[in-house]
């Protein structure tokens, strides 16, 4: 997983986290986004994402 990726992701759990916490968004909505940003924050820590494995996709610029 790329740099901008793991930016990206951690920038939109923030925001998610924002709009559940200020009841912009709630109800089940809000808590499946909740849910949602929760994965990309842990997803961005731990540098993996078994999506983009699933789908080939490598968003890390350094070849291996």
């Amino acid at each position: 997983m790329g740099s901008i990726d793991r930016i990206v992701r951690v920038l939109l759990a923030i925001i998610i986290s924002i709009l559940f916490f200020t009841n912009v968004v709630s109800g089940t909505l809000g808590v499946f986004l909740l849910v949602i940003g929760g994965v990309f924050l842990a997803t961005s820590f731990i540098n993996f994402c078994p999506l983009y494995s699933i789908l080939g996709i490598n968003s890390c610029p350094v070849k291996k």
